[in-house]
């Protein structure tokens, strides 16, 4: 399996969280979004010129800043 950020996920790729790399702060605010280690997310798109991610995280649409995107580490799926 491939390991990526999910700013380098494609647009409709699935794939499970295994790690946040970032401080306690970060952790716990993508924690609140339900994007955990273990957390299964898809990306449904991304805004050009390093705009927000848009995620399918437990049957909700979420959105991460890009910098917070760069920080979560996913193993794709699909």
């Amino acid at each position: 399996m491939k390991i990526v950020s999910l700013t380098q996920m494609r647009e409709g790729q699935t794939g499970v969280v295994a790690a946040i790399k970032g401080g306690h702060g970060l952790a716990r605010r993508l924690e609140s979004l339900g994007i955990l280690p273990g957390a299964c997310v898809t990306k449904v798109g991304a805004q050009p010129m390093r705009g927000p991610v848009m995620l399918k995280v437990h049957r909700a649409t979420v959105a991460v800043g890009f910098g917070m995107a760069q920080h979560i580490l996913a193993e794709i799926t699909d």
